[in-house]
């Protein structure tokens, strides 16, 4: 039972991940022509194009892509739930799958702040992956860098980002209680 549930959270969290990538892509107006752009851009549009025939975009948000997300979170939350995995009723499955969303956003913010951290160290800002990390981060990052400064040359608005993403994070803990850390 293990070994499903972990096979199945992956699979289901890795296109999570790739569609909420392309709704911030979206959103942050990153180059679409980046090769890592075109590879998040053909992983959902199978999926997409008929849904967007339905389902039009409200005010630059592709709700197609968002309402994708929301539906595979919670067909991922209906298998745990059939599975006897889930601690929730069927009656809020969605609005554990929109949580699910929420989270999954946070965590997926976290891992590409690590990762633009990371790469500052090491590469000369020439990877084409670096430069929509850099298309996607510098929207949060730029505000904060206002309010703090580079100090010595060190960039600490990545570490302010950090603290408040921990903060919401436990802020939604404290509202959600026990579920919000299983998701």
């Amino acid at each position: 039972m293990n070994t499903a549930y972990y096979l199945i959270n992956t699979l289901f969290d890795l296109y999570l991940m790739v569609v909420l990538l392309r709704i911030w892509l979206q959103l942050a107006r990153a180059d679409f022509y980046n090769p890592f752009s075109q590879f998040v851009v053909k992983a959902t549009n199978p999926v997409l194009t008929p849904l967007r025939r339905f389902i039009p975009g409200f005010f630059g948000i592709d709700m197609a892509a968002v309402l994708l997300a929301l539906l595979v979170a919670t067909a991922k939350l209906m298998i745990f739930k059939a599975m006897n995995l889930l601690y929730a009723d069927w009656s809020t499955v969605v609005l554990v799958g929109l949580i699910t969303v929420l989270k999954k956003a946070g965590v997926m913010l976290f891992w590409i702040l690590i990762i633009r951290a990371l790469l500052s160290w090491v590469s000369q800002g020439r990877s084409q992956v670096e430069y929509v990390l850099h298309q996607l981060t510098e929207p949060l990052l730029a505000p904060l860098r206002r309010l703090i400064p580079p100090m010595g040359g060190l960039d600490l608005s990545i570490l302010v980002a950090f603290i408040a993403l921990q903060a919401l994070n436990w802020l939604m803990g404290d509202l959600f209680g026990p579920l919000w850390w299983q998701l």
